[in-house]
């Protein structure tokens, strides 16, 4: 057993949690009095099941009514003005906070883990943006690592998605309601009608939302519409995303509510990869097409219960047990013409199956003069992941000759093994009102188990490199934290936290094997050790709606980062292997990197004038290095900066935004005729919006919004920084598009 602790700091956590769990284990069902001139802690109510992560000073909120105003529509839409230190990578389908991504970002949805899936070598990744925004009530956003909170994987933050609940639209005393919006958006000429409805039988209530997206390629600067390698116009490409979520909820006595909740969601893409035909070449026109598939069920029974008199043993809970399918795949069709002749397809499927159990519940007690909140949490989960590579071609042994190529193509495998896991998490902590003080503290730990068993399949012994079953892995962690609040009124608090952070290896980073002989190899490592942070974050939160800011400074150290690497010949030997025999790309191996870090800022102010004007800004800057190799992080955003002033005339309102980006670090590097790093320049655009909400037409609204209105040529460094072989105009963003929803409230 490993138990990763920072000694000193960890002492003094861990006798405050202890002095306060042995108080309390005693009179946790007393009534809870309160002590006169006491700092009071603010009360947390249930709403649906909505309880936990988020119950916290580093969290930030955006509800229904902003997503719609400002027209989000997907993870990129949130992160451009309403949290800006919030990125997305739409190459491997991965959030990005504060310079980590990807497996190192936990994103739940209703309190429940939705995991990134991570393909180490057919790079089926993705699968947290499986949702549609317009299912959503809230998103919150936890900067930083708070793994007594969020466990493994909540490295760099947590996404935290909660859905609509009846009594989201069943409003003004009546006991039905439901919305409907139709959005179009010339980015990607996409349309989408969503449509949601809630109807009260006594103390029964049902939910159903269903949407539907349609629309083509993401537009881009460029204006070559070629074929090959001088293309710089997007690929043309097609997709469908559809959602559906329902919900049973019904409400008992005494403050207990039971419910059912079931959601779909799929997206599915097809695109004409011209820049990989020719008209001479292997591939000719029309023949080869990509193929991009995302979809996610979830069946959960929801059960939430907040107290209605003194007595009870606790006074909120929100808790779920759930199942959960997962899926990402991609592949393509098509027809060689020079290179082994005849049609080619392959389906690469990376899934993820989880039956789990999820719980937050609190208690606030006053012991020895003083009060205390104790919030219990819980997140049990067996999962089975598989991944596999179906296919068909006009291959055939030996690979020599004519079919040298098909030693590059192996299909009809397991580049993985079937990978059952299973984990335990349980955090408990106790946030302590130090008397009259206006001040607080905050003890927390929290426990993690993960075992990972890879199992033999059919898929993986027919992998071309003939594996032995890998070992099994199993780690534990203990991950606390201490935060020291002050709260001198309402509109002020000042925070000081320190937290440790914890993240197992994923199946791929542990077991994949992908390539042979005569090619390259891309290898995983069971002997890798488990990700952990460390790090502290001092900031304030000030003001109310009219005048308010939020400011933050960060710093975070990491041990045993995990990334791919090349072997040296002596490394390849040491793992039994002969660099050599791989010469078109030698053996890649996921390791440790023993130390990096990364520190940085954040600042949000708003002001809002009695004349209808608001002027908002904020800042998110990061910086990020890899102490072992004397290099930085390139998973870290350049600084981000939004200017906006918004002026609401009450039937109607505009908004303009200046976005800024500073220039990459390092310079751009290639390989060959390949860009591996593309340092991108810095940028300023400007978006204009605006809304109308007619009085003669109850719950009407439409919104619309002219993006880029300069038509400046810019690019998304978390979703291009790793370059390619296209000229750099294909990797750019949209020009000036434009985008306009209508939506009804009844």
């Amino acid at each position: 057993m490993l138990l990763r602790l920072s000694r000193s700091m960890l002492r003094a956590c861990t006798a405050l949690a202890l002095v306060s769990v042995s108080c309390a284990l005693p009179a946790m069902a007393e009534d809870a009095s309160q002590q006169e001139g006491a700092t009071q802690l603010k009360k947390i109510s249930v709403k649906g099941n909505r309880l936990g992560v988020t119950d916290t000073p580093v969290a930030t909120t955006v509800e229904a009514e902003q997503i719609a105003d400002r027209q989000v529509t997907d993870i990129n839409d949130l992160g451009r003005t309403l949290e800006p230190g919030v990125n997305f990578n739409r190459t491997t389908g991965a959030v990005n906070i504060r310079g980590l991504e990807g497996v190192r970002v936990l994103t739940t949805i209703d309190g429940i883990p939705v995991p990134y899936l991570q393909d180490a070598t057919r790079d089926a990744d993705g699968g947290v943006d499986s949702f549609d925004f317009s299912s959503l009530a809230s998103v919150s956003v936890v900067r930083g690592a708070d793994s007594s909170r969020g466990g493994s994987g909540a490295l760099g933050g947590i996404l935290a998605l909660s859905t609509l609940e009846p009594e989201d639209l069943i409003r003004d005393g009546k006991d039905w309601g439901g919305a409907w919006s139709f959005t179009y958006d010339s980015a990607d000429t996409s349309f989408s009608p969503t449509a949601a409805f809630a109807k009260s039988f006594g103390d029964t209530s049902i939910l159903v939302q269903g949407g539907y997206r349609r629309g083509h390629e993401r537009k881009n600067q460029g204006t070559i519409d070629a074929y090959g390698t001088t293309r710089t116009e997007a690929n043309p490409s097609d997709y469908d995303q559809n959602n559906v979520l329902v919900k049973l909820r019904h409400h008992a006595e005494g403050g207990h509510m039971f419910g059912i909740t079931a959601e779909r969601y799929r997206k599915d893409r097809d695109t004409d990869a011209r820049t990989s035909q020719s008209l001479t070449g292997n591939y000719r026109p029309g023949n080869y097409t990509t193929t991009d598939d995302s979809d996610r069920d979830r069946v959960s029974l929801d059960y939430a219960f907040e107290a209605e008199e003194e007595g009870t043993l606790f006074d909120r809970v929100a808790a779920s047990v759930y199942w959960m399918n997962q899926l990402r795949g991609n592949g393509y069709n098509g027809y060689r013409s020079t290179s082994v002749i005849g049609p080619i397809v392959r389906d690469n499927t990376y899934d993820e199956k989880t039956w789990g159990a999820v719980g937050t519940a609190e208690k606030t007690l006053e012991l020895g003069g003083l009060e205390h909140r104790f919030s219990l949490g819980w997140d049990f989960a067996t999962t089975s992941t598989e991944q596999y590579s179906a296919g068909s071609d006009n291959c055939r042994l030996p690979y020599t000759g004519a079919f040298a190529g098909c030693a590059n193509l192996h299909t009809n495998q397991a580049d993985t093994p079937k990978v059952d896991s299973n984990k335990i998490g349980l955090s408990l902590e106790d946030r302590i009102a130090l008397g009259a003080s206006g001040f607080t503290l905050t003890p927390g730990a929290r426990f993690d188990w993960i075992e990972h068993s890879p199992v033999m399949t059919e898929g993986y012994a027919n992998n071309a490199n003939r594996p032995a079953l890998p070992a099994g892995f199993d780690d534990t962690a203990i991950s606390p934290k201490l935060r020291l609040g002050y709260q001198p009124s309402e509109a002020v608090e000042l925070y000081a936290q320190w937290a440790m952070g914890f993240r197992a290896p994923t199946a791929g980073e542990l077991y994949a094997v992908f390539g042979g002989p005569g090619t390259y190899l891309r290898l995983g490592n069971p002997a890798l050790q488990s990700e952990t942070s460390n790090g502290i974050e001092l900031g304030a939160n000030i003001g109310d709606d009219d005048l308010g800011a939020r400011v933050s400074a960060f710093y975070n150290r990491y041990r045993n980062f995990i990334d791919a690497r090349a072997l040296s010949a002596a490394e390849a030997a040491a793992a039994g292997y002969t660099l050599a025999a791989y010469p078109q790309g030698g053996i890649t191996q996921y390791a440790n990197i023993a130390k990096a870090e990364i520190y940085g800022a954040e600042l949000s102010a708003h002001k809002r004038f009695d004349n209808g004007i608001t002027l908002r800004g904020a800042v998110a800057y990061a910086r990020g290095n890899d102490l072992t190799n004397d290099t930085f992080l390139a998973s870290v955003a350049p600084a981000k900066v939004v200017l906006g002033i918004d002026y609401d005339a009450g039937e109607w309102g505009v908004g303009l935004d200046w976005i800024g980006v500073a220039a990459a670090r390092g310079q751009t590097v290639r390989s060959g005729s390949n860009v591996t790093y593309f340092k991108t320049p810095g940028y300023g655009i400007v978006d204009l919006s605006a809304w109308w909400e007619p009085e003669q037409f109850n719950g009407l609204k439409v919104n619309a919004g002219i993006f880029n209105v300069l038509d400046k040529t810019y690019y998304d460094y978390s979703s291009v920084r790793n370059g390619g072989s296209m000229p750099s105009e294909f990797y750019s963003e949209p020009g000036r598009t434009f985008k306009i929803s209508l939506s009804q409230k009844f």
